[in-house]
């Protein structure tokens, strides 16, 4: 079988596959780069080999497949980021069976390697009270807590992604008339988001001079962008803060992606149609909203407040048959 060069197709692929040829996001780019130096290290220890010594042979389906297995095991991955992790490697492999055909049926294993099936939990928002809570928590007195409140009022009224909130510039910001926010969503996808007056007005006063700046809306002390990282440990600083007067808090696990989920419950209930929804959160579909329609009790009471109970006289069930009775006693 033809030895190919392992290191160089790697080069290839991050450089000519997924940035030149796909464009690949820097999310999708740090993404596959994490899995990716996993996944060589493991080989490397399996193999006994040097990293630029490893070979597309060595890394087959069996070494894949134990590779996910480890990282659910010893890194306590979720089925989820195991997926993830896999999809990744499925796209390096595609790319080596278009460059060199003779590497197909090697490829053809891992492609076929199926993603695992997990629980799809319910999504968790945050309710009328818990927001007011939520939005009163940051020190309006200090710069940082005056960022911290228009940033959570502009997250809960808007929807924005992580991503999206922390990139936000001062120049995407549209007041006056018909306010409204302007952003690149996932995928590439620009939209814009109507501001209610309140928020605003609260965003003009946030701004002050400096209305079409090209920096960041929510800068860092040091004039920088927030990192993600910043961004979540800020929303953890403020619920925990919220929880002393709302306790439901307490028991409630908030991301910046929980806001976003907040947002959308409250357009659900006001009683905003799903593809108006899923416009305003950017969704690629309207199935994707439909979570959150599994997720608000209030609706399944509604509808069934709405069904006539069945007329029917309970009783118990008796078989009448001994070994049915055997049976049934079992």
């Amino acid at each position: 079988m033809k030895t190919t060069n392992f290191p160089a197709l790697i080069q290839r692929f991050f450089t000519d596959r997924l940035s030149t040829q796909m464009e690949a996001s820097r999310h999708t780019v740090a993404c596959y780069r994490d899995t990716f130096r996993l996944l060589i290290r493991y080989a490397s220890s399996r193999c006994e080999k040097p990293p630029t010594k490893l070979s597309i042979e060595d890394l087959d389906a069996d070494l894949v497949a134990d590779f996910l297995t480890h990282m659910e095991t010893a890194r306590g991955n979720t089925a989820r980021t195991r997926n993830t992790r896999l999809a990744a490697i499925r796209s390096f492999f595609r790319y080596v069976a278009l460059t060199d055909p003779s590497w197909l049926l090697h490829c053809q294993r891992i492609l076929s390697m199926p993603n695992k099936r997990y629980v799809k939990r319910s999504v968790t928002f945050l309710d009328a009270e818990e927001i007011a809570a939520l939005l009163a928590a940051p020190d309006r007195t200090t710069w940082a807590g005056r960022r911290d409140h228009v940033l959570l009022l502009l997250a809960l009224q808007t929807g924005l992604r992580a991503s999206e909130l922390i990139n936000v510039r001062c120049k995407d910001v549209i007041l006056g008339t018909g306010a409204h926010i302007r952003c690149i969503g996932k995928g590439r996808k620009e939209r814009s988001t109507p501001l209610r007056r309140d928020t605003a007005k609260l965003i003009q006063a946030w701004m002050g001079n400096r209305p079409d700046s090209d920096g960041p809306l929510f800068p860092s002390i040091r004039g920088e962008r927030l990192s993600r990282d910043a961004l979540e440990h800020l929303v953890r600083k403020h619920c925990l803060t919220a929880s002393r007067v709302c306790p439901s808090l307490a028991g409630k696990r908030v991301t910046p992606h929980t806001l976003r989920h907040s947002t959308a419950m409250e357009l659900l209930r006001h009683g905003v149609d799903q593809s108006v929804i899923a416009l305003w959160l950017g969704h690629e579909s309207v199935e994707t909203t439909q979570i959150y329609i599994h997720a608000d009790m209030r609706l399944k009471e509604k509808a069934l407040s709405q069904v006539a109970s069945p007329e029917t006289h309970p009783g118990r069930y008796r078989p009448s048959d001994e070994l049915l009775a055997f049976l049934e006693a079992l």
